[in-house]
């Protein structure tokens, strides 16, 4: 093996959840990673779990802190449940009596007279406890200890040598600021980390990473009482397995004969109809049918609450119950504003692959839009279908549409194209009642029947009627008789 292949493999965690797979499975040992970003963004938080995992691998870490002192971020590290006992520190932070002391500085610069004691400092705790990981925050404070912009970019390309010299992988942190631009330290960083915070949330990018591929592009990001989280966008075509296209039933005859069979797996289908009308419910029974087969589902709801679901479900001799007592079955409430559409591709992910699930509803889009946060609906809907086929999963998306009767429409977005099914539900008034009816208006793998039928939600149960064939104008929601009334 090549040292450069060595490199590869030998990855550092950088001890975030999520950072390690944005960066292609981690730091390169032996580096240096400018870690940019705001006040409050989490540069210490990273630079904390980077020297926490080393601790957990029996490595040797050390911090070194410019500003804040030791006490106050073994607390705050504490707080975030992280235990860094046996991170050593170089605690290089005024202290109070700094401000009682007079200094005269009658020949040198005060940078003269305060580098050497710090530089000392520095090269005795390397050289004594010769970490494998270092963190300084923020190395921006470097500058005030140098007399002109030359010095300090000669005194930190050395200082980055030694370091990496001495067997280091080192994570810095800058202060940036129109008044003290820090493109000096960009250039000289091997990798460098953003972390940023708008109205829409929190987000890392990866603006730079020698000698490795990476993933582009903004991330989502959290921060909480675990510390830091990163959710990576997901990227379809980095996910692929080998499945056996079948054709999965709904349990349903007269529905799967619409169907000419029922779905094939690794298909989306679009379960269209304005509210009320039984997407939800629909949704369920094929999980039932997948059940049966000893499949899991789950079911993402972005609207209703879990329980009235389930209750729902029972109500229509679905078994919801006894499916998620089995672990057949997952009913999760998703609650739009808390997440982000990585955070929830994430979640989504997690079931997929950690818990083998065959069949995911996502219920609805327009729940999943309030989820956007400024993001664009088509693209991060696009990558989360597409991750899903590739994976072999059978998708159903609850599609709402506004009116719920009227001229039709399949959905208010434009993302018909994502569909490869579409099985659409209305509303119909006959003879003043109000009535269901189901019909499907494509199926890209297979013919299916051209045909509506009539479509009951009763306590026994999903009942699906013969084909409507003596009625006009259903897609109006309002049709009328041809060559005779109903069942004459």
């Amino acid at each position: 093996m090549s040292m450069q292949q060595a490199a590869v493999v030998n990855r550092l965690s950088t001890g975030v959840p999520g950072l390690d797979e944005v960066l292609d499975g981690g730091l390169l040992p032996g580096r240096a990673y400018l870690v940019q970003g705001g006040p409050g963004t989490g540069k210490t938080t990273l630079g904390m779990h980077f020297l926490c995992a080393g601790v957990a691998r029996g490595e040797r870490v050390l911090f070194i802190t410019l500003e804040e002192a030791e006490e106050h971020l073994r607390t705050d590290g504490a707080r975030l449940g992280m235990d860094l006992t046996g991170v050593s520190f170089l605690d290089l932070s005024p202290t109070s009596g700094y401000f009682s002391e007079v200094e005269s500085y009658d020949i040198f610069t005060p940078a003269e007279v305060e580098r050497e004691p710090v530089t000392s400092r520095i090269t005795a705790a390397i050289s004594q406890l010769q970490p494998t990981r270092v963190f300084l925050d923020p190395l921006t404070q470097f500058r005030y200890l140098s007399t002109d912009i030359f010095q300090f970019r000669k005194q930190v390309l050395s200082f980055l040598r030694f370091l990496a010299e001495s067997g280091a992988t080192v994570i810095f942190t800058s202060e940036n600021s129109q008044a003290s631009p820090d493109d000096d330290l960009q250039f000289m960083a091997d990798g460098i980390i953003k972390l940023s915070f708008d109205e829409f949330g929190r987000n890392v990018t990866i603006a730079k990473f020698r000698g490795s591929d990476y993933r582009g592009r903004s991330h989502s990001m959290k921060l909480n009482g675990a510390g830091m989280m990163v959710f990576p966008r997901l990227m379809p075509q980095n996910h692929m397995v080998t499945f056996d296209p079948e054709i999965i039933s709904s349990g349903l005859p007269e529905l799967d004969n619409l169907l000419s069979g029922g779905l094939e797996r690794s298909t989306i289908t679009f379960v269209s109809g304005p509210t009320g009308v039984g997407k939800t419910s629909l949704g369920l029974q094929f999980m039932k049918a997948a059940a049966a087969r000893g499949e899991r589902s789950v079911l993402f709801s972005l609207e209703e609450d879990t329980n009235l679901i389930l209750k729902r479900g029972e109500a229509i001799q679905i078994g919801a119950h006894q499916m998620v007592e089995r672990g057949t079955l997952r009913v999760e409430k998703v609650e739009p504003l808390q997440f982000t559409p990585d955070e929830f591709a994430q979640r989504v992910r997690r079931e997929v692959e950690q818990n083998h699930t065959r069949v995911v509803m996502i219920d609805s889009v327009s729940g999943y839009r309030v989820s956007m946060r400024g993001h664009d609906l088509v693209s991060q809907l696009h990558a989360l279908c597409k991750y899903l086929q590739n994976m072999g999963v059978a998708v159903l998306l609850a599609v709402e549409t506004s009116q719920l009767t009227g001229d039709f429409r399949v959905t208010d977005y434009d993302i018909s194209y994502l569909a490869d099914n579409i099985i659409f539900l209305r509303y119909l008034e006959i003879d003043g009642q109000l009535r269901r009816s189901i019909g499907v208006l494509k199926k890209r793998l297979s013919n299916f029947e051209k045909t509506l039928r009539e479509f009951e939600i009763t306590e026994n149960g999903i009942v699906i009627g013969q084909p409507l064939v003596n009625l006009r104008g259903i897609l109006t929601g309002t049709p009328s008789w041809i060559g005779g009334r109903e069942g004459t």
